[in-house]
């Protein structure tokens, strides 16, 4: 079997989808304004490889604490229909579609949160999705985590949990620095969109580089 791994936020999407789907909580009136200048800065700190996840997810969550899941889930795939599947690259789509044609099997893994990941999982086709579990309690969001965060190694290890080892053959895809556990794991390892950092670190050990920033599907 071998495993196609997708990260999502600017690898297959253009932008980030955490900070998106905040935006869009102020746009609603259901976060404060003044969240994302603050979400703003821990971003920066990300793009350091710097940032403290359970930290950020404690911040961006607080606004779905005592939510009932399922009214969340219907903000979700709104959100997802409208504001991200027009950002996804076609060359992406196209790269997907031609692991679907080999039958590999297609992971999209995120260190985004499920209730964000799992629409974009679903409308893409993908067979697994692994993103950040949300704490729940009677059916409402405690704007807690639970289990392991699917963010640097974290990835490699919440693979381990839904398939074992390593398998052969597998190809990994990601824009970060912050991914480069994910990478490393895969036997095809793809920069894809890559920041300066893992640019240079995939020409270094001459790992594909492709840039999917050409064509969008709005």
């Amino acid at each position: 079997m071998a495993l196609a791994l997708f990260d999502l936020d600017e690898t297959l999407l253009r932008g980030d989808s955490a900070s998106l789907w905040l935006e869009y909580l102020v746009e609603q009136g259901l976060a404060p304004a003044d969240m994302l200048a603050r979400e703003q800065a821990m971003m920066n700190l990300y793009h350091q490889g710097k940032m403290d996840m359970h930290a950020y997810m404690a911040f961006t969550l607080a606004p779905l604490a005592g939510k009932a899941r399922a009214w969340v889930d219907g903000h979700c795939q709104h959100f997802c229909e409208q504001w991200l599947l027009p950002r996804l690259y076609r060359e992406g789509l196209d790269r997907i579609a031609w692991h679907q044609r080999r039958c590999d099997t297609l992971v999209l893994i995120s260190a985004s949160g499920e209730h964000i990941v799992a629409p974009v999982a679903r409308a893409l086709g993908m067979d697994h999705c692994i993103a950040i579990e949300l704490d729940m309690v009677d059916g409402r969001l405690t704007g807690e985590t639970c289990g392991v965060l699917s963010f640097r190694q974290g990835k490699v290890a919440r693979l381990h949990e839904c398939f074992g080892k390593a398998c052969a053959g597998s190809f990994a895809y990601s824009d970060s620095i912050n991914d480069l556990p994910l990478l490393e794991w895969a036997e095809f390892p793809h920069a894809t969109n890559p920041a300066k950092a893992l640019r240079e670190l995939a020409q270094a050990r001459h790992w594909p580089v492709l840039e999917w920033d050409k064509s969008l599907l709005e």
